[in-house]
């Protein structure tokens, strides 16, 4: 298939310090994708570089036909203010922004696919709860509700599975492999490699920089894993944006 994405050279970070490295490669329309790596590898600024939130500090993200709008992203729970006084109801809405518009009125055809959105993730009768009351499971839970309302061609996940149980897990799960089977191009930043393993066909292993990507089988090596943790813990924070080492392998 035609790339849907593409990373020439990009370099992301903040206050002009790397925190992703000349990555360069492609995401297949229709692919489903897992981003891993260790903690700090850089995994969540890729994908707030990818969604538009952060600005490369080189190189290039191309999206073949994509606008902003047909991007939905999935943050981590730990980015949610849930002190923020709005109601299950109205945060999923939310995800209807795109085309209601940000003072967009929600109607009767609105109302009825947001109570699907949340039928459809197990949340039915929380409408009026405040997302402060909810659990991890269900923040989750609300969060890939309003993911299906945007009905986006490119879905970006950040860490979707962390801290919840495995009921809520599976189902998830099978949102996931639903959006895959309908041709949407999904990317999950992951931790879990037996979920991995077990469901995502394509890997990209981050280390600040790229240590390999492409079949999942392939990525996931012991000595790949090594050299992950490796170039993370010889990164070096304090470099300038551009530099590489004479080492093509510690990508400063």
């Amino acid at each position: 298939m035609a790339p849907q994405l593409q990373f020439h050279d990009v370099t992301l970070g903040y206050d002009r310090h790397p925190a992703v490295h000349h990555l360069s490669g492609e995401v297949a329309s229709g692919a489903l994708l897992a981003v891993i790596g260790p903690n700090g590898a850089g995994k969540s600024t890729l994908f707030r570089g990818l969604v538009g939130i952060l600005k490369p500090l080189s190189g290039t993200i191309l999206t073949d036909g994509i606008n902003p709008k047909d991007i939905a992203y999935l943050p981590q729970t730990a980015d949610i203010d849930r002190s923020f006084p709005i109601a299950v109801f109205d945060f999923v809405g939310t995800g209807l922004w795109r085309r209601t518009g940000f003072f967009g009125g929600i109607g009767k055809g609105a109302r009825e696919k947001i109570a699907q959105a949340l039928g459809a993730v197990g949340l039915s009768g929380f409408e009026n709860r405040g997302i402060g009351t909810l659990s991890g499971g269900q923040m989750q839970r609300m969060l890939f509700a309003r993911v299906l309302l945007q009905d986006a061609r490119l879905i970006v996940l950040d860490e979707p599975f962390n801290a919840i149980d495995a009921k809520t897990s599976a189902d998830l799960l099978a949102l996931v492999r639903q959006w895959h089977a309908e041709g949407r191009t999904v990317l999950a930043a992951l931790h879990d490699m037996d979920l991995v393993r077990a469901h995502f066909p394509e890997t990209l292993l981050l280390a600040r920089g790229e240590v390999a990507w492409g079949a999942t089988a392939d990525v996931l090596t012991a000595e790949n894993l090594a050299e992950a943790r490796r170039m993370c813990e010889a990164f070096d924070d304090s470099a300038a944006t551009c530099v590489v080492h004479d080492d093509a392998s510690e990508a400063a």
